[in-house]
Parts: structure tokens; sequence; C-alpha cells
């Protein structure tokens, strides 16, 4: 019952039931309104007739013995008419039928006065031999020789044995209609169905069918459904809406495609990274191992101690990367001095500058408060500091400083050294969007593990970034922040 087919059968056999179930009635009613027209109009002066042709009736008598015997031959000739004299007010007087059988011992006047008076046929007036049926009916006034008004003569036409009789008649007729009815309602039904079927399935066959033609092929920016001008406008609401979201999958699809590219570069790019520390550090190990105890120099070790630390550092690093893409990490804004975390940076980093040969120049005022996260300041700072040592020669020079330009602080991190490749200078670029809601990051751009960390928590701050970069001249990163007016208007 589920199928479209069987709900538009159901439908129209209901339709049409209900239809012809109207029109029955309708007939019905219309049918028998026409019969007591006729009828009625037939023997509209049946009652004057009987009046005038009957001695006593044609006196104004309404009460005697030799009425009951006149009304018992009219009703010989006619069957299905029933006789009775009323007074004035309507009351029954004479009639020729047991008194068991009268219900009604008054009957309403109205409606004889109606008659009389030429009204529009049919008037039904009350049948004394039921106290609810009304029936056609007619009638005429009783005068006596002076002219005085002394009854009526009522005539009921279609009494209870013509009823009887029509009930019998009826009822076989009855069946026979009803067959002949359920016939043509279960025809009329199909053909509707068919009908129906035609105009209203044959859209959403047409739309199954395409969906199918889909099915078998892989999706791409043209593999949309035909809109059909002919269609109807749920079916074509249907059709669009289908093709906006065959879109949105095209789009996502190309997305995740993306993505698992890059994510391709970036673990090459990574293992790149991870395999530089890992060589050192297994070969001088092993040349230590290899030399005799007396040759062993210490300066062996130290050098793969720093590429084991180095090794921990990139470790580190993924952890935090993974960490930020997976939204473990959120941003708790408040208003801090930076030059003490410029002290502690290049505390962290000095150790590692004078090994290099490499200036740490943090130039920045005592007074100068900014509005932020301080530990993923800290670390964005860090991570760049750190890139910048690695790729800058010995001699080289490292510089942070902070710039105004109206109610923005801008701090620079600047180095001269080995710069950074086009690539990754546009990926660097492209700005992470944080909702309230959910961490959306953006694809995982070919960026080495510090640069994307950077990337990645300058988004969760809402920090702008400018980055200027020229290979084997050094790279200069222009980070926003807020003033400490600005800040005040955000922390209210």
């Amino acid at each position: 019952m589920n199928s479209l087919f069987n709900r538009i059968v159901l439908s129209a056999s209901i339709a049409v039931f209900v239809l012809f179930m109207g029109l029955w009635q309708w007939f019905s009613a219309n049918h028998q309104y026409n019969q007591n027209q006729i009828q009625q109009s037939l023997h509209r002066e049946l009652a004057t007739h009987m009046a005038h042709i009957n001695p006593l009736l044609s006196q104004g008598v309404t009460s005697d013995a030799a009425l009951k015997e006149a009304f018992h031959d009219f009703m010989l000739l006619g069957p299905s008419f029933e006789i009775y004299t009323l007074d004035l007010q309507g009351k029954l007087i004479a009639f020729d039928a047991p008194k068991s059988v009268i219900k009604r011992q008054q009957v309403d006047i109205a409606p004889l006065q109606q008659f009389i008076n030429g009204a529009k046929l049919p008037v039904l007036g009350q049948d004394p031999r039921s106290p609810t049926t009304e029936k056609i009916f007619s009638a005429a006034n009783l005068v006596d020789p002076r002219g005085v008004k002394t009854g009526y003569l009522y005539v009921i036409i279609g009494g209870q044995e013509f009823d009887a009789w029509q009930a019998v008649v009826a009822q076989h007729q009855h069946l026979n209609q009803w067959g002949a009815g359920l016939s043509v309602t279960i025809l009329f039904a199909l053909a509707l169905f068919v009908v129906l079927l035609k105009y209203f399935t044959a859209p959403i066959s047409q739309l199954a069918h395409d969906m199918n033609q889909l099915s078998g092929h892989s999706l791409t920016q043209d593999s949309l459904l035909k809109t059909r001008p002919q269609a109807s406008k749920e079916i074509l609401g249907l059709t669009t809406n289908i093709n906006q979201l065959l879109s949105q999958v095209h789009q996502q699809h190309l997305a995740i495609a993306k993505q698992q590219a890059e994510r391709h570069d970036f673990m090459l790019h990574l293992s790149h990274d991870l395999k530089t520390p890992l060589t050192t550090l297994q070969g001088y190990i092993d040349t230590w191992l290899l030399l005799a105890e007396h040759e062993r120099d210490a300066s062996l070790i130290e050098v793969a101690a720093r590429a084991g630390l180095q090794l921990q550092q990139l470790l580190n690093q993924m952890l935090q990367l993974e960490a930020l893409e997976n939204g473990q990490v959120t941003a708790t804004m408040q208003h801090f001095a930076l030059a003490p975390i410029l002290d502690e940076l290049r505390q962290y980093f000095l150790p590692r500058a004078k090994a290099q040969v490499v200036e740490l120049a943090f130039e920045v005022d005592e007074n100068v408060a900014i509005y932020s996260d301080p530990l993923l300041l800290f670390r964005v700072l860090s991570n760049l500091v750190d890139n910048a040592i690695r790729y800058t020669p010995n001699g080289g020079k490292i510089s942070i400083n902070v710039e105004y330009s109206g109610d923005r602080v801008w701090l620079l991190v600047s180095d001269n050294g080995s710069g950074i490749h086009k690539h990754e200078l546009q990926a660097l670029k492209q700005h992470t969007q944080v909702s309230t809601n959910t961490q959306q990051y953006q694809q995982l751009p070919q960026l080495g593990v510090g640069l994307s960390i950077v990337r990645q928590l300058l988004g969760l701050l809402n920090c702008n970034l400018q980055v200027q970069s020229t290979p084997g001249k050094g790279s200069h990163f222009k980070i926003e922040l807020a003033s400490p007016e600005i800040n005040e208007s955000i922390s209210l």
C-alpha cells in the first residue's frame, strides 16, 4: 500500500465512489421531487371532482357513515389513494381505515390551504398513518349549500398499500442499480487511474530514470538532472533541490580529493623533516660505536643529542598540529604585556642562536600591552623563530619589532635567512576560519609542521597575517593585533 500505484488506485476508487454516492443521492432526490410534482399535478383536481360527484360531500357533509362507503368505493377505483375529511382545524372526522392505523388525529392545514390557493407543486402534507411522514396530496374545500366552508376533503396520493408495493419493486431495482453503479464506478476508477498515472507519475518516473542514470556514472560538475519545463512546479522544485545537493556533493568531493593530495604532499614534506635529524642521530651514534674507545669524541654525542632534540621538537609539533586540527585547543583572550613574552622567547632560543652565531634582536617597549592568548601567541612566535634559526646562516639576524598603524598594532618577525618557497608562501597566506560551534579548518597546506601550526594558531587568535619572502634574502611576517584602546572596548 506504500507504492504510488496502490495509493493512486485507492485514492481514485474512493473519490469515484464518493462521487457516485453523491450523484446517486442527488438523482434519487431529484427523481422523487419530479415524480411528486408530476403525480400531484395530475391529481390536482382529484379532491374537487370527488367532492362534486359525491352527494354528501357536495353538501358539505364531513361526518357521516355513508361517507365511509363512498370512500371505500373511491379506493377500490384507485387503491393508491387514502381519503379523509377534516374539520376546519385539520382534525380527522371520517376515513375508511381501522382506527389502529391512524397515528395522527389532526394534520396541519397550512399545506392544504397552500395547495387550494394554487401554490407551486409539489406541496407535501402530513400523513395521518405515520407520525413523521409527509406525502403529496389533493385537497378541496367542503362547502354547504349556504356557501359556508365546513371542512376539507384530504386525499393522500400513494398510500401505505402503494408504498408497500413500491418498496418491493424498488428493492429489486436497487440491487440491479447498485450492481450497475459499482461496475461503472470500478471501470471509471480504472480509467481515471490510467489518466492520473500518465499525468502525475510520468514526470516522477522520468526523474527516477534520470537518478538511475546518475548512479552508474562518476559525479562531475555536469552530472545534473535535466530540467523539463513541461513538468509541474513541484517536480521542477525537486529537480532544482537535487541538483543543488549534487553540486554540493561534487564540491565536497573535490575538497576531499584536494585535502588528500595536500596531506600526501605534507606527509612527504614531514618525512623529509623527520628523516634528516633521524639520519644524523643514527649516523653519529654508529660512528661513535665503530671508533675505538680512546678515539671516541664527545662532539659526536653532542651532535647526536642535538639531532635527537630536533627530532623531539618535530614530534611535539606534530602532536600540537593534531590537537589544533581536532579542535582540542581554544583561545583564552586577555590583556598582557608583550615584553615579558619576548624576554622568555629570547632566553629559550639564545643557546641555539649562539651556537649558530645568529643575533636575536627583540626590541619592544615595556609599556606595549596587547589583547590575545599569551600561551598561543608564544607558540606562534616560537615556531617562527625556530624556523628562522633553522634556515638563517651564521652571522644572520632575527628581529621582532612593534609597529603602529592607526588603532592597530602590528608585530613584525624578520630574518635574513633562505626565505620561503612560493607555494609555501601562498599556503601560509590562507587564513583559517574558526566558528563558535565547530572547528572548521581549511585543508592542510603544503607547509612544514611549524608553519602549519602558525597558520592554525593565528586562525584561533583571529589575527591577520601578511608575509613577504624572497628566496635567499629572508622572510618578513607581519601579525596584526588589537591596540590597548580597542582591547578595552572588546573586554567590556
